[in-house]
């Protein structure tokens, strides 16, 4: 048994949605639970009907173009979704009666993306003679509590999608599941979303909790690549990877799992494959506990632009307890995350998202710092095994000096798997060609 991932580009039209299932139909035998996104721009096109709402105006033209047409291509009847507009027109009109959206009727919302999804993947299989059955989350035990826009699964998902999906695959029904991802039920019933990486999260709770042989996701490229090949050409698909390094890659900015939807199959010793949907002969990469065969000391090099790096000097405090304390308690008094960091008795370097509004939490580091901002700054991370971090040090800034690129800042991560530098915006993509070709040439 395995599970299936399709995000949004993968299901965004009648063609993707034909391509995707000639990929399930080959898999048929593996025994697929299949969850999905919404269509391409399904998600905007809701939220700016809600917009739209707000102001009073009713409006679901874009999102019923958009599936009915895909229907009409299809040619699948109509009734898959029918009932679903209506319900999503009629939530509409209510939000133009109070003029108000409120998180829970925001997630109630953007949950039809999804929802139309699923109905139309499965009435498809069908008319091409492969039983399915669509799904919402729910439906197969996926609960969570009540933390709208942002909601966290219960535990009892772990008993519940098993007594669901169990006689799937003991063989008892042929039939494909075809899942939501992204969308959950509370207690109360009411509808919420799971936040940032929601619908990789949904793949790895089914497929951890049923104990299937490989999680995969599918994208349009070859799995993970030494870097994003957009920017270097000479990118390389990446064979193996650790659970760790993934998370790592896809915190620095590389488009990998959301490393909160690790946490299932890092329980359960998962495996989980990144696929290329456009070859599907191709291995793609494996992300696994620990490595199964020989590695290279760096596995890929990711990055992170417009971020803001954040000085602070306090000579004041020279000897005394406390400093890093009264630091991080003002991040935190700000609600204000930190990506990378280095330290000394009486300075810290830090990076932050530049669009945070720093002017609250510089007033109040003021009062025993001097700091110091400096915008248009980037991450460029190598993740790699820092028990050869002096050889792989060595060679990277070598290999900049040559280049006359400056490195303003460096931090090791803790998780032994990352070593993070911070160089100028305009010298980003350069900087990442020449550690690529340093490492991988």
């Amino acid at each position: 048994m395995i599970t299936m991932k399709f995000g949004g580009s993968s299901v965004a039209n009648a063609d993707r949605i034909k391509h995707v299932a000639s990929i399930i139909k080959a898999y048929r035998d593996e025994k697929p639970v299949v969850i999905l996104s919404a269509m391409g721009e399904t998600t905007d096109f809701l939220l700016d009907a809600a917009d739209e709402a707000v102001k009073g105006n009713v409006d679901i033209k874009n999102v019923a173009t958009l599936h009915l047409d895909t229907i009409k291509v299809l040619e699948i009847d109509g009734e898959c979704v029918n009932g679903l507009l209506n319900e999503l027109n009629q939530l509409l009109t209510g939000i133009s009666m109070i003029r108000e959206l409120t998180k829970r009727t925001r997630d109630y919302l953007v949950s039809f993306g999804e929802r139309l999804s699923v109905r139309i993947m499965a009435s498809y299989l069908e008319k091409i003679g492969i039983p399915a059955t669509f799904y919402d989350s729910w439906d197969i035990g996926i609960v969570s509590d009540s933390n709208f826009m942002s909601a966290e699964l219960l535990d009892e998902v772990w008993t519940n999608i098993p007594n669901h999906l169990n006689p799937y695959k003991e063989g008892i029904s042929n039939s494909i599941p075809i899942v939501t991802g992204f969308i959950a039920k509370d207690k109360d019933g009411n509808i919420t979303t799971l936040g940032r990486g929601g619908s990789d999260l949904s793949a790895t709770i089914i497929g951890a909790a049923m104990n299937v042989d490989e999680i995969q996701t599918w994208k349009d490229v070859d799995g993970i690549m030494t870097t994003d090949p957009r920017d270097c050409k000479d990118a390389k698909p990446v064979p193996e990877v650790t659970y760790e390094e993934a998370q790592e890659l896809a915190m620095f900015g590389a488009q990998v799992l959301h490393p909160r939807s690790m946490i299932p199959c890092r329980k359960t010793g998962t495996p989980v494959r990144v696929k290329n949907s456009y070859d599907i002969t191709s291995p793609g990469s494996i992300i696994v506990e620990k490595h199964i065969s020989h590695v290279a000391p760096v596995c890929a090099i990711t990055s992170i632009k417009h971020i803001t790096l954040i000085d602070i000097i306090s000579s004041r405090m020279l000897g005394a307890a406390g400093f890093l304390a009264h630091v991080f308690n003002n991040f935190l008094k700000w609600n204000i995350s930190i990506d990378v960091i280095a330290t000394s008795e009486v300075s810290v370097s830090l990076t932050v998202n530049t669009k945070n509004d720093l002017s609250g939490l510089i007033k109040d580091l003021e009062q025993v710092s001097d700091v110091n901002i400096h915008n248009a700054k980037s991450i460029v991370t190598i993740i790699c095994d820092v028990k050869h971090s002096s050889a792989i040090l060595a060679s990277g800034f070598a290999a900049l000096a040559d280049e006359g690129i400056n490195v303003q800042m460096i931090s090791q991560g803790a998780s032994k798997v990352n070593i993070s530098i911070i160089v100028d915006d305009d010298e980003c993509d350069r900087t990442v060609r020449i550690l690529h070709k340093a490492f991988f040439s």
